[in-house]
This record gives C-alpha cells, structure tokens and sequence, in this order.
C-alpha cells in the first residue's frame, strides 16, 4: 500500500509513489489523465493521496483523485505543516518551496538548511529551527536563455550545457557560459552569505536543472531532486496521524 504524491509544478505533473517514507516509483506528465495515472499504477493500491501545485489547479486533480476512489489531501495555505512558518505573506509562499522546506527539516532535522530549487525559476530557501525563514526569488535557467532569445533581435534559442569554459568564444559559447556562470556566481553570493548567517549550514540542490550546477559548485552541498515529493508526503502522514 502507498502514498501517492502528485506534484504539480510550472512544467509537468509529477506522480511519486512512497512507502514507509521511501520513494518506490515516479513518472511525470504534462497534464492529468486519470486513465493515464490508473494505467501507471497498475495493480498498485495508493490508500491516500495528497496534490500540491505551483500554478493553481490542484482542486480539479483532488477531485479526479477522489472519483478514482482515493482520499486526497488538497495542499493549500491553510494546510497544517509540521514546520514553523516566518513568512509574512504565506498565503503567497508557494506550495512547492513550503513542501521542500518540510522535507529538509524532516531529512536533516536539527541543521539549519540553504535549499536551492532549479526550476522554471530558481528559488533559494532557509530552513532553521524548525522554521521556514524566507528565501529569494530569481529567474531559472532556461527562463534565461528564453529571455535572451525572446527579448533580442539576433540571438538564438539555446539550452544549456555541461562544459565549463573560461570564455566563450563564439556567441553561442558566450552565451551558455554567461547565463549559467551568472547563476553559479549568483547562488554562490547567496551561499557565502547564509553561511555568515547560520552555522553549520547545508546547501541541498534540488530541482530539474540542479545537475547542471553541482560539479560546478563545490562547497558541501547534496542533491536531492526529490526534496519536494518527500515533504509532500511527510506532510500527508502529517495529517494522517493528526486525525488519529
């Protein structure tokens, strides 16, 4: 029997399935199919669900869920977190950043905690205390690249890579180096910075282009691309147990 997790971010859905606090499986989807969703789970019994969305359409997958025979917790603002919260507009704060904060502090309770999310934008977290502390907001990187191409006459739409150069070279070359060397030397200020700010601080990168940044910044720091599904569900036995 499992949790089913169904985060619903700015890009894809993502569905987890955990046991015992232990990711089993997860897939991802550009939007919801509850055919789709019944078909992955095969013979797999999810005995509760929970949905957290970055983008505003949670309720209509809750309710899909629940047709499908499923209690589903819908994550919203008012949803009890077990996790102190110093943010001064929370109803604002978004579901993905809280849930990854949660399971921060569940994974490495105690420590407090720099977290690093790359995703369509790169949002930078602080968990300490047990508390949620606040963060920074900044554009992620393809949502650079696209700006570069989008708001320019001449350059081209680009992705990014795995080479590290001291220059680049060729337009193309300059700007790869430039958009993802900028975000190390940004998020590397940020770094230097908490740690000013917090003794014995972990950094954890989590997020869809986090791979693209851990070689190249190297200052004790884990990746963890399921720090959100892992809040998510620690916030679903969160309620489980409440309600007992």
């Amino acid at each position: 029997m499992y949790n089913l997790i169904v985060d619903i971010g700015n890009t894809f859905i993502k569905y987890a399935l955990m046991e015992r606090g232990e990711l089993r499986d997860e897939c991802r989807a550009e939007r919801f199919s509850g055919g789709a969703l019944t078909a992955w789970l095969g013979g797999r019994r999810a005995v509760r669900a929970i949905v957290g969305s970055s983008r505003g359409d949670a309720s209509a997958v809750a309710a899909a869920l629940r047709g499908l025979g499923i209690p589903t917790l819908l994550f919203t603002p008012e949803t009890a977190v077990p996790l102190g919260n110093d943010y001064l507009t929370p109803e604002t704060l978004g579901r993905d950043r809280l849930a990854a904060a949660v399971g921060a502090d569940a994974l490495y309770p105690g420590r407090s905690v720099l977290i690093v999310d790359f995703g369509t934008a790169v949002t930078l977290d602080v968990v300490s205390g047990g508390r949620f502390r606040g963060g920074f907001i900044s554009p992620g990187l393809r949502s650079r690249f696209r700006a570069l191409h989008d708001y320019t006459a001449a350059l081209p739409a680009l992705g990014p890579c795995d080479e590290t150069l001291p220059v680049g070279r060729s337009t193309r070359e300059a700007m790869q180096q430039g958009v993802q060397q900028g975000l190390c030397y940004e998020i590397e200020g940020h770094v230097g910075r908490m740690r000013g700010e917090f003794d014995d601080l972990l950094v954890i990168f989590t997020g869809g282009d986090a791979e693209y940044f851990v070689k190249r910044i190297k200052n004790t720091i884990f990746a963890d691309c399921d720090l959100v599904l892992t809040g998510l569900n620690r916030i679903l036995e969160y309620h489980v147990h409440a309600e007992k």
